[in-house]
């Protein structure tokens, strides 16, 4: 648009000044225009011409277009005048034209020169701003480069652990491999032996099976053996204890009668101590004000069985229901289960109050059970459990200890945890050899020799050494046979 511009105003300025000339030269001649079309630009010139200047000659044509009518006469002066003005024009027109020329080359040099300069600078802005671009897009390619040469470098190294623990499972399965491949020999080899010991055993179950076939006949045998020497034990046993009864009845008539002797009004001391008012047990007599030791009438709570005992008011604060008692062996205590159960004997000597009663009061609250034993050198002793039960009937009767105290010995007689009560005709011990049936009487037995308070009774030290006689192992030990025994239960709370 500038060049443009440009180039009208140089055509508008030298058209004005060959105009203004032109019109000087044309002053004294006619005016008439022409118009000369050069290029772009529109050239006018303004012609002379005279008055009357037609003439008879015919027209010709020349280089310059006549305005004017053919049948206009002109002279041929001023046809050769025109002519020399029109070539002086047209020289003068040439000349303007190289001027225009000139002129516009210098413009156009320049035009271009400034174009040149603009485009140059616009080209450079573009250029450092894509130099920037191209810098910022180098920079963020350099980032995402690192960060894909960071990724990449974790990859290998990722890559790398995985070959090594491909590595290294693949060894590990070559090893179990190996192993499996190892253990399936040796299973095979174990079958084999197996096999083997399997037919061997099979020969020595079959020997076995003979052997016990043969024992099973003797043990038959001797079980009939045995039997028959149980019964004679038990003859002998019955003669002893009726000889010791008749022994003990001669006594009982010579005390009898030197008391008798010596004090004829007296009566018995046992008798007269003994109380018509029931209670529960000896200590709720003694809690009533009776603190006299005697015979008393027991009750159980809730029921109406009634059971005379022994109170010892005396021994230990006094308050103790005594469940067993042995001084002489006027009793028998080789008995059967029932007369254990009910109890037996005579609460004014010796006697067992009964394990049904025993049971039912121990489990109504708790009870400690208290054990004196006297030797026949006049010693004494006694153990005291801290807890003392016994169970119902369906459960045997088991005896329940606990916290053991006393001088009779640091580890119980009666074995931990409790057993379960033996007779001669119910064996609930844990031997095979029926352990009350050889021990002669009934007692909570976990195998034969321990202890056993109601043993045979060997007076005045006769037989001293027999196993069956009245034991409490950790004092006297399992062949010593002592001289008394009491056992006696009271309330924990008392």
């Amino acid at each position: 648009m500038q060049l443009a511009a440009c180039f009208f105003l140089g055509c508008g300025i030298f058209l004005a000044s060959g105009y203004n000339s032109f019109s000087k030269s044309m002053e004294t001649i006619g005016k008439k225009q022409y118009q000369v079309q050069h290029g772009s630009c529109s050239y006018t010139f303004l012609l002379p011409e005279a008055d009357n200047c037609r003439s008879s000659a015919p027209y010709v044509s020349n280089a310059v277009q006549r305005d004017a009518p053919l049948d206009y006469d002109d002279s041929v002066q001023r046809l050769q005048l025109l002519e020399n003005i029109m070539e002086n024009n047209t020289q003068w027109l040439m000349k303007l034209e190289n001027y225009i020329q000139d002129s516009m080359k210098k413009e156009m040099v320049e035009i271009q020169q400034t174009a040149v300069q603009n485009q140059t600078a616009v080209m450079i802005e573009i250029g450092t701003n894509l130099l920037n671009q191209t810098a910022e897009q180098t920079r963020k390619l350099t980032d995402v480069e690192a960060q894909v040469l960071n990724q990449t470098t974790r990859l290998e190294l990722q890559l790398l652990e995985h070959s090594l623990s491909t590595n290294k499972l693949e060894r590990q399965i070559s090893d179990q491999t190996n192993e499996i491949t190892k253990l399936q020999e040796k299973n095979s080899f174990l079958e084999k032996r197996v096999l083997e010991m399997e037919d061997k055993h099979m020969l020595q179950l079959k020997s076995i099976k003979d052997e016990k076939d043969q024992l099973q006949v003797l043990v038959a045998r001797q079980n009939s053996i045995i039997e028959e020497l149980e019964k004679q034990l038990v003859t002998a046993t019955v003669n002893n204890s009726v000889l010791q009864k008749q022994q003990h009845d001669l006594m009982e008539t010579v005390h009898s009668l030197l008391t008798m002797i010596s004090t004829p009004n007296s009566k018995n001391k046992f008798i007269a101590k003994e109380e018509q008012i029931s209670f529960k047990d000896c200590a709720e007599a003694f809690k009533s004000g009776l603190t006299t030791s005697g015979i008393y009438t027991l009750t159980v709570s809730n029921t109406a069985q009634e059971k005379k005992a022994y109170c010892d008011m005396e021994t230990g604060g006094g308050g103790w229901t005594v469940i067993q008692k042995r001084e002489d062996g006027s009793v028998d205590f080789h008995r059967t289960w029932k007369e254990y159960k009910m109890g037996f004997g005579d609460p004014a000597g010796e006697y067992w109050l009964g394990n049904e009663f025993v049971s039912q009061l121990t489990n109504q609250k708790r009870y400690v059970l208290k054990i004196q034993l006297k030797d026949w050198e006049g010693n004494e002793a006694y153990s005291l459990y801290d807890h003392f039960s016994l169970a119902s009937e369906e459960q045997k009767y088991r005896i329940y200890l606990k916290g053991l105290t006393g001088t009779a010995g640091k580890i119980s007689s009666i074995s931990q945890p409790g057993n379960d009560f033996s007779t001669k005709d119910a064996d609930n011990d844990k031997c095979i050899c029926k352990c009350s049936q050889m021990l002669t009487g009934g007692w909570w037995f976990d195998a034969c020799g321990p202890s056993n308070l109601n043993g045979m009774y060997y007076p005045l030290r006769q037989n001293n050494n027999k196993f069956n006689g009245i034991k409490w192992y950790y004092w006297k030990g399992s062949g010593y046979s002592l001289k008394s025994t009491t056992m006696m239960i009271r309330p924990a709370d008392f």
